[in-house]
């Protein structure tokens, strides 16, 4: 499945919503070029929901720590939600859900950013 991507807002906090394979190639540059169109507009709290991810790989994974350093540089927020399966066990054994915050419950990652 070629990965989709959705943006909506909840007040300040601007999430992307993923679905399908986070992969090298045409999905990492949708991924990036996503993100990367988000921050240019402005958005500076970012939740980045990774429910309907069913694949990511390093690609994926620089990309979303390219991101989450250069919002932490200039102040802003990058936070994952979701993380299901493959994707939070490869984000687990990475260690990025030890430093990247992450959370299970979109009330409750929208509330972080209070």
């Amino acid at each position: 499945m070629i990965l989709q991507a959705t943006m909506r807002q909840s007040g300040d906090v601007t999430i992307l919503d993923l679905e399908g394979r986070a992969t090298i190639g045409p999905a990492n540059d949708l991924l990036a070029a996503e993100l990367a169109r988000l921050i240019k507009g402005g958005a500076r709290k970012l939740l980045v929901n990774l429910r309907g991810v069913k694949q990511v790989d390093s690609s994926s994974i620089s990309t979303l720590v390219r991101t989450f350093v250069s919002m932490q540089s200039t102040g802003g927020s990058l936070k994952l939600l979701s993380p299901q399966g493959r994707v939070r066990a490869v984000l687990g054994l990475t260690r990025l859900l030890n430093v990247i915050p992450n959370f299970d419950d979109e009330a409750a990652a929208l509330a972080s950013f209070r």
